[in-house]
C-alpha cells in the first residue's frame, strides 16, 4: 500500500492517554488501495486510539461523499457517507480469537495499518441501492428506460389475454 504511510500507527510509541487521529480521504487514498471498488471520494475521518491494559481501543468516524454509479442511468453520482469504525487492537503472534472487532498486530512490528479497515467501513456504509435525486438522472438514459419499460408492459398485457378455448372455463368459477 504505497503512499499510505500516514495510516500506520506505531502502537509501541503510544502513551496511556488518548491519541487523536485525523485524515483526509481523497482520490489519492482510493488510488493507493489495491482492489478498491470505490475509486473516488472526498471524506474526512477523525477519531482516536487509546491504550488500555493489554489492548488498544480504536474509534474512527468518517463523513463525506464517494463517487458511485447511479443504478438507473449509470452516471457517476456523489453518495453521502457516514461511517463508524470501532475496534479492539491486540498485540500477538497468533490470532486465537476470530472476532471481527479485534485487529491483531504482530508484536515484533507493532505497526497498525488502519487504511484498509477505514476503507471497509466506508464501503459498508454505501447503500445497496444508489440513485440520483428525481430529475438528476441522465435524460437520454431515462428516456430509453421509459421506452423499454413501456414496451415490456405492453408485452405483458398481450400475454394476459386469455385463449378463447379457455375463456369458457372462467364462467365455471364461483
Amino acid at each position: 500500500m504505497c503512499g499510505l504511510e500516514q495510516f500506520k500507527i506505531d502502537l509501541m510509541a503510544l502513551t496511556a492517554e488518548e491519541t487523536p487521529l485525523e485524515y483526509v480521504l481523497d482520490d489519492v487514498f482510493f488510488a493507493a488501495l489495491e482492489d478498491a471498488q470505490v475509486k473516488s471520494g472526498s471524506l474526512h475521518a477523525s477519531g482516536s486510539i487509546r491504550k488500555a491494559s493489554g489492548f488498544y481501543e480504536l474509534t474512527i468516524h468518517t463523513t463525506g461523499t464517494v463517487q458511485v454509479p447511479c443504478d438507473r442511468c449509470l452516471d457517476m453520482m456523489a453518495q453521502p457517507i457516514e461511517a463508524d469504525l470501532t475496534a479492539t487492537v491486540k498485540l500477538g503472534t497468533s490470532t486465537q480469537d476470530t472476532d471481527d472487532d479485534i485487529i491483531w498486530v504482530n508484536e515484533r512490528d507493532g505497526l497498525l495499518d488502519i487504511a484498509w479497515p477505514i476503507y471497509e467501513s466506508i464501503v459498508l456504509a454505501v447503500p445497496i441501492q444508489h440513485v440520483h435525486q428525481p430529475g438528476d438522472c441522465n435524460v437520454l438514459m431515462s428516456e430509453k428506460l421509459k421506452q423499454l419499460s413501456a414496451a415490456r408492459s405492453s408485452d405483458a398485457d398481450a400475454q394476459e389475454t386469455i385463449d378463447p378455448r379457455w375463456q369458457a372455463l372462467t364462467k365455471l368459477k364461483l
